[in-house]
Protein backbone atom coordinates (compact mmCIF):
# COMPACT_ATOMS: atom_id res chain seq x y z
CA UNK A 1 0.00 0.00 0.00
CA UNK A 2 1.08 3.19 -0.96
CA UNK A 3 2.09 5.14 2.06
CA UNK A 4 1.12 8.58 0.94
CA UNK A 5 -2.45 7.19 1.38
CA UNK A 6 -4.24 9.12 4.05
CA UNK A 7 -5.93 7.36 7.00
CA UNK A 8 -9.57 7.46 7.77
CA UNK A 9 -9.54 9.37 11.20
CA UNK A 10 -12.84 8.28 13.15
CA UNK A 11 -15.21 11.08 13.87
CA UNK A 12 -14.25 13.43 11.30
CA UNK A 13 -13.39 10.78 7.40
CA UNK A 14 -13.33 8.13 5.69
CA UNK A 15 -10.77 7.64 3.31
CA UNK A 16 -11.38 4.14 1.44
CA UNK A 17 -9.22 3.12 -1.94
CA UNK A 18 -10.61 1.20 -4.21
CA UNK A 19 -8.52 -1.63 -6.47
CA UNK A 20 -9.07 -2.59 -9.58
CA UNK A 21 -8.34 -6.60 -9.90
CA UNK A 22 -4.63 -5.73 -11.46
CA UNK A 23 -4.54 -2.43 -9.66
CA UNK A 24 -0.32 -1.75 -8.14
CA UNK A 25 -0.87 -0.94 -4.54
CA UNK A 26 2.41 1.41 -4.68
CA UNK A 27 0.34 3.26 -7.50
CA UNK A 28 -1.03 6.58 -6.60
CA UNK A 29 -4.92 6.19 -7.73
CA UNK A 30 -5.92 7.23 -10.64
CA UNK A 31 -9.33 9.06 -9.53
CA UNK A 32 -9.69 11.10 -6.16
CA UNK A 33 -13.62 12.02 -5.01
CA UNK A 34 -13.91 14.01 -1.94
CA UNK A 35 -16.69 14.45 -0.70
CA UNK A 36 -16.80 17.57 1.64
CA UNK A 37 -20.60 17.44 2.46
CA UNK A 38 -20.62 13.69 3.40
CA UNK A 39 -22.07 13.49 6.70
CA UNK A 40 -25.43 12.81 5.83
CA UNK A 41 -26.68 10.46 8.21
CA UNK A 42 -28.81 11.55 11.19
CA UNK A 43 -26.11 9.32 12.97
CA UNK A 44 -23.39 12.02 11.85
CA UNK A 45 -24.99 14.86 13.50
CA UNK A 46 -26.40 12.95 16.97
CA UNK A 47 -22.39 11.76 17.43
CA UNK A 48 -21.15 15.42 16.65
CA UNK A 49 -23.94 17.17 18.33
CA UNK A 50 -23.68 14.62 21.78
CA UNK A 51 -20.04 16.41 21.77
CA UNK A 52 -20.59 19.98 21.99
CA UNK A 53 -21.30 21.59 25.38
CA UNK A 54 -23.16 24.50 24.50
CA UNK A 55 -26.60 25.76 23.76
CA UNK A 56 -27.79 25.19 20.28
CA UNK A 57 -30.86 26.13 18.27
CA UNK A 58 -33.94 24.06 19.32
CA UNK A 59 -34.46 21.34 16.17
CA UNK A 60 -31.39 22.33 14.90
CA UNK A 61 -31.62 18.77 12.79
CA UNK A 62 -34.14 19.94 11.03
CA UNK A 63 -31.16 22.19 9.47
CA UNK A 64 -28.89 19.49 9.34
CA UNK A 65 -31.13 17.40 6.86
CA UNK A 66 -32.70 20.04 4.79
CA UNK A 67 -29.07 21.08 3.87
CA UNK A 68 -26.81 18.28 3.94
CA UNK A 69 -25.39 16.40 0.31
CA UNK A 70 -27.81 13.41 0.51
CA UNK A 71 -26.68 11.42 -2.41
CA UNK A 72 -23.68 13.03 -2.89
CA UNK A 73 -21.38 10.16 -1.53
CA UNK A 74 -23.93 7.52 -3.49
CA UNK A 75 -22.85 9.14 -7.14
CA UNK A 76 -19.73 9.79 -6.44
CA UNK A 77 -18.57 6.47 -4.58
CA UNK A 78 -20.48 4.73 -7.42
CA UNK A 79 -18.58 6.97 -10.33
CA UNK A 80 -15.43 5.86 -8.47
CA UNK A 81 -16.07 1.64 -9.07
CA UNK A 82 -17.03 2.61 -12.73
CA UNK A 83 -14.01 4.18 -13.25
CA UNK A 84 -11.90 1.17 -11.51
CA UNK A 85 -14.42 -1.60 -13.51
CA UNK A 86 -13.48 0.23 -16.89
CA UNK A 87 -9.59 -0.01 -16.51
CA UNK A 88 -8.51 -2.79 -13.68
CA UNK A 89 -4.79 -1.38 -13.20
CA UNK A 90 -7.02 1.59 -11.50
CA UNK A 91 -7.66 2.40 -8.14
CA UNK A 92 -9.54 5.24 -6.78
CA UNK A 93 -9.72 7.16 -3.47
CA UNK A 94 -12.91 8.04 -1.74
CA UNK A 95 -12.59 10.53 1.34
CA UNK A 96 -16.12 11.25 2.69
CA UNK A 97 -16.17 14.12 5.32
CA UNK A 98 -18.39 12.57 8.60
CA UNK A 99 -18.31 16.17 10.25
CA UNK A 100 -21.74 18.15 9.53
CA UNK A 101 -21.63 20.79 8.37
CA UNK A 102 -24.83 21.93 10.47
CA UNK A 103 -21.90 23.19 12.88
CA UNK A 104 -18.48 23.62 10.74
CA UNK A 105 -18.29 23.08 7.16
CA UNK A 106 -15.04 21.58 5.96
CA UNK A 107 -15.07 23.07 2.62
CA UNK A 108 -14.77 26.24 3.58
CA UNK A 109 -11.69 28.23 4.50
CA UNK A 110 -11.09 28.34 8.69
CA UNK A 111 -12.16 32.36 8.75
CA UNK A 112 -15.23 31.71 6.70
CA UNK A 113 -18.08 34.54 7.77
CA UNK A 114 -21.54 34.59 7.29
CA UNK A 115 -21.39 37.15 4.77
CA UNK A 116 -21.12 34.48 2.36
CA UNK A 117 -24.82 34.17 2.39
CA UNK A 118 -24.46 36.80 0.03
CA UNK A 119 -23.27 34.18 -2.25
CA UNK A 120 -25.53 31.52 -1.57
CA UNK A 121 -22.97 29.73 0.55
CA UNK A 122 -22.57 29.19 4.84
CA UNK A 123 -20.41 30.00 6.58
CA UNK A 124 -17.42 28.13 8.03
CA UNK A 125 -18.86 27.74 11.91
CA UNK A 126 -22.05 28.31 11.95
CA UNK A 127 -22.48 31.35 13.70
CA UNK A 128 -25.23 29.87 16.67
CA UNK A 129 -21.92 28.17 18.07
CA UNK A 130 -20.98 30.53 20.52
CA UNK A 131 -19.38 28.51 23.65
CA UNK A 132 -15.36 28.33 23.32
CA UNK A 133 -14.73 25.01 23.77
CA UNK A 134 -17.08 23.69 20.99
CA UNK A 135 -15.15 26.19 19.15
CA UNK A 136 -12.17 25.14 19.35
CA UNK A 137 -13.23 21.09 18.94
CA UNK A 138 -15.04 21.92 15.30
CA UNK A 139 -11.47 24.11 14.10
CA UNK A 140 -9.62 20.92 15.25
CA UNK A 141 -11.38 18.80 13.40
CA UNK A 142 -12.06 21.11 10.13
CA UNK A 143 -7.80 21.24 10.49
CA UNK A 144 -7.61 17.39 10.61
CA UNK A 145 -10.24 16.82 7.30
CA UNK A 146 -8.50 19.16 5.22
CA UNK A 147 -5.32 17.98 6.32
CA UNK A 148 -6.04 14.80 4.91
CA UNK A 149 -7.91 16.27 1.86
CA UNK A 150 -4.68 18.09 0.84
CA UNK A 151 -2.65 15.15 0.55
CA UNK A 152 -5.03 13.22 -1.49
CA UNK A 153 -5.48 16.05 -3.80
CA UNK A 154 -1.31 16.31 -4.01
CA UNK A 155 -1.15 12.31 -4.18
CA UNK A 156 -3.83 11.83 -7.01
CA UNK A 157 -4.31 15.26 -9.27
CA UNK A 158 -0.40 16.31 -8.61
CA UNK A 159 0.17 12.47 -10.21
CA UNK A 160 -1.52 12.66 -13.42
CA UNK A 161 -5.10 11.48 -11.68
CA UNK A 162 -8.20 13.34 -12.27
CA UNK A 163 -10.18 14.77 -8.72
CA UNK A 164 -13.98 14.95 -8.29
CA UNK A 165 -16.01 16.88 -5.95
CA UNK A 166 -19.46 15.75 -5.92
CA UNK A 167 -22.32 17.75 -4.19
CA UNK A 168 -26.11 17.70 -3.82
CA UNK A 169 -28.85 20.46 -3.09
CA UNK A 170 -32.14 21.00 -2.67
CA UNK A 171 -34.67 21.69 -5.38
CA UNK A 172 -35.02 25.62 -4.53
CA UNK A 173 -33.47 28.43 -3.72
CA UNK A 174 -34.82 29.61 -0.50
CA UNK A 175 -35.03 33.31 -0.05
CA UNK A 176 -33.17 33.08 3.43
CA UNK A 177 -30.55 35.61 3.48
CA UNK A 178 -28.58 34.58 6.29
CA UNK A 179 -27.52 31.92 8.89
CA UNK A 180 -28.37 32.55 12.61
CA UNK A 181 -30.48 31.35 15.88
CA UNK A 182 -33.65 31.38 13.73
CA UNK A 183 -32.40 29.28 10.88
CA UNK A 184 -34.75 26.53 11.83
CA UNK A 185 -38.13 28.70 11.87
CA UNK A 186 -36.79 30.49 8.49
CA UNK A 187 -36.32 26.86 7.17
CA UNK A 188 -39.93 25.91 7.97
CA UNK A 189 -41.65 29.04 6.76
CA UNK A 190 -39.77 28.66 3.67
CA UNK A 191 -41.16 25.31 3.06
CA UNK A 192 -44.81 26.01 3.57
CA UNK A 193 -46.78 24.93 0.71
CA UNK A 194 -47.64 28.51 -0.72
CA UNK A 195 -44.01 30.00 -0.09
CA UNK A 196 -42.45 26.47 -1.56
CA UNK A 197 -43.63 27.30 -4.68
CA UNK A 198 -42.79 30.70 -5.23
CA UNK A 199 -39.24 30.29 -4.71
CA UNK A 200 -37.31 29.52 -7.96
CA UNK A 201 -36.73 26.00 -9.23
CA UNK A 202 -32.96 25.11 -9.59
CA UNK A 203 -31.30 23.44 -12.61
CA UNK A 204 -31.23 19.49 -11.91
CA UNK A 205 -27.14 19.54 -12.60
CA UNK A 206 -24.76 22.45 -12.21
CA UNK A 207 -21.45 22.23 -12.99
CA UNK A 208 -19.20 24.59 -10.45
CA UNK A 209 -16.64 25.70 -13.45
CA UNK A 210 -15.61 29.27 -12.82
CA UNK A 211 -14.66 31.18 -10.16
CA UNK A 212 -16.58 34.72 -9.27
CA UNK A 213 -14.33 36.45 -12.11
CA UNK A 214 -15.24 34.01 -15.00
CA UNK A 215 -11.62 31.66 -14.80
CA UNK A 216 -12.30 28.35 -15.67
CA UNK A 217 -11.89 26.03 -13.11
CA UNK A 218 -12.54 23.06 -14.90
CA UNK A 219 -11.45 20.99 -18.13
CA UNK A 220 -13.47 22.28 -20.32
CA UNK A 221 -14.07 19.29 -22.58
CA UNK A 222 -15.42 17.20 -19.76
CA UNK A 223 -17.76 20.00 -18.94
CA UNK A 224 -19.20 20.04 -22.61
CA UNK A 225 -19.03 16.20 -22.99
CA UNK A 226 -21.11 15.77 -19.75
CA UNK A 227 -24.02 18.26 -20.28
CA UNK A 228 -24.77 16.79 -23.29
CA UNK A 229 -24.98 13.55 -22.05
CA UNK A 230 -27.39 14.56 -19.33
CA UNK A 231 -29.09 16.82 -21.58
CA UNK A 232 -29.47 13.74 -23.73
CA UNK A 233 -30.87 12.04 -21.07
CA UNK A 234 -33.38 14.80 -20.67
CA UNK A 235 -32.09 16.80 -17.76
CA UNK A 236 -31.94 20.02 -16.95
CA UNK A 237 -28.05 20.95 -16.92
CA UNK A 238 -26.53 24.56 -16.05
CA UNK A 239 -22.75 25.52 -15.60
CA UNK A 240 -22.49 28.20 -12.68
CA UNK A 241 -26.59 28.89 -12.96
CA UNK A 242 -26.40 28.58 -9.09
CA UNK A 243 -23.17 30.12 -7.76
CA UNK A 244 -19.85 30.10 -8.57
CA UNK A 245 -16.51 28.57 -7.31
CA UNK A 246 -16.06 31.00 -4.21
CA UNK A 247 -12.93 31.78 -3.38
CA UNK A 248 -13.72 31.28 0.14
CA UNK A 249 -13.71 27.28 -0.51
CA UNK A 250 -11.68 24.67 -0.33
CA UNK A 251 -12.90 23.11 -3.38
CA UNK A 252 -11.63 26.57 -5.01
CA UNK A 253 -8.15 25.90 -3.39
CA UNK A 254 -7.94 22.41 -5.46
CA UNK A 255 -9.62 23.62 -8.94
CA UNK A 256 -7.05 26.41 -8.82
CA UNK A 257 -4.14 24.42 -8.37
CA UNK A 258 -5.31 21.81 -11.02
CA UNK A 259 -7.81 23.52 -13.41
CA UNK A 260 -6.98 21.07 -16.05
CA UNK A 261 -8.17 17.67 -14.11
CA UNK A 262 -10.86 18.54 -11.36
CA UNK A 263 -14.34 18.93 -11.54
CA UNK A 264 -17.06 20.06 -9.09
CA UNK A 265 -20.84 19.64 -9.68
CA UNK A 266 -24.31 20.23 -7.77
CA UNK A 267 -27.00 17.67 -8.31
CA UNK A 268 -30.59 17.73 -7.17
CA UNK A 269 -31.28 15.47 -4.05
CA UNK A 270 -34.60 14.90 -5.00
CA UNK A 271 -33.54 13.18 -8.06
CA UNK A 272 -31.58 10.73 -5.84
CA UNK A 273 -34.11 9.68 -2.95
CA UNK A 274 -36.78 7.42 -2.57
CA UNK A 275 -39.13 10.70 -1.69
CA UNK A 276 -38.04 14.09 -0.62
CA UNK A 277 -38.53 15.30 2.75
CA UNK A 278 -36.50 17.82 3.43
CA UNK A 279 -36.55 17.56 7.63
CA UNK A 280 -36.44 13.78 8.01
CA UNK A 281 -33.32 11.21 6.80
CA UNK A 282 -34.14 10.38 3.12
CA UNK A 283 -33.09 7.16 1.25
CA UNK A 284 -30.60 6.94 -1.84
CA UNK A 285 -32.28 5.09 -5.08
CA UNK A 286 -29.37 3.30 -6.45
CA UNK A 287 -31.30 3.12 -10.04
CA UNK A 288 -30.99 7.35 -9.66
CA UNK A 289 -27.51 6.92 -8.47
CA UNK A 290 -26.21 4.95 -11.22
CA UNK A 291 -28.30 7.00 -13.55
CA UNK A 292 -26.18 10.05 -12.56
CA UNK A 293 -22.86 8.56 -12.02
CA UNK A 294 -22.59 6.77 -15.24
CA UNK A 295 -21.92 10.07 -17.47
CA UNK A 296 -19.17 10.85 -15.21
CA UNK A 297 -17.83 7.52 -15.48
CA UNK A 298 -17.91 7.54 -18.64
CA UNK A 299 -16.33 11.09 -18.73
CA UNK A 300 -13.29 10.77 -16.38
CA UNK A 301 -12.47 7.25 -17.78
CA UNK A 302 -12.17 8.76 -21.64
CA UNK A 303 -9.86 11.75 -19.72
CA UNK A 304 -7.45 9.03 -18.37
CA UNK A 305 -7.04 7.36 -21.28
CA UNK A 306 -6.30 10.23 -23.20
CA UNK A 307 -4.39 11.88 -20.94
CA UNK A 308 -0.35 9.89 -20.27
CA UNK A 309 -0.26 10.03 -16.61
CA UNK A 310 3.65 12.24 -15.83
CA UNK A 311 6.41 11.28 -13.69
CA UNK A 312 5.54 12.04 -9.82
CA UNK A 313 5.53 15.25 -8.45
CA UNK A 314 7.04 14.69 -5.46
CA UNK A 315 4.38 16.72 -3.53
Amino acid sequence: MDARIPFSIEGVVDVERIDGAAADPATPPALLVEIPHGADRRAHYDALRGRLVGDLPKDLNVFFHANTDVGAWNYGRRAAEMVVAAAPERSALVVRCLVPRTFIDTNRLEDATEDLAKSGLTAGIAPYVRHPADRALLLELHRAYVGVVERAVDLVCGNGGFGLCPHTYGPRTMGIAKIDDAIVEELRRAHEPEAWAGWPLRPEIDFITKDPDGAARAPEQIVRQLLAAYRALGLETAECATYTMHPSTQGARWAARYPDRFLCLEVRRDLLVETYTPFEEMRVRPDAVDRIATPLATAIDGWLRARPRPAATGR
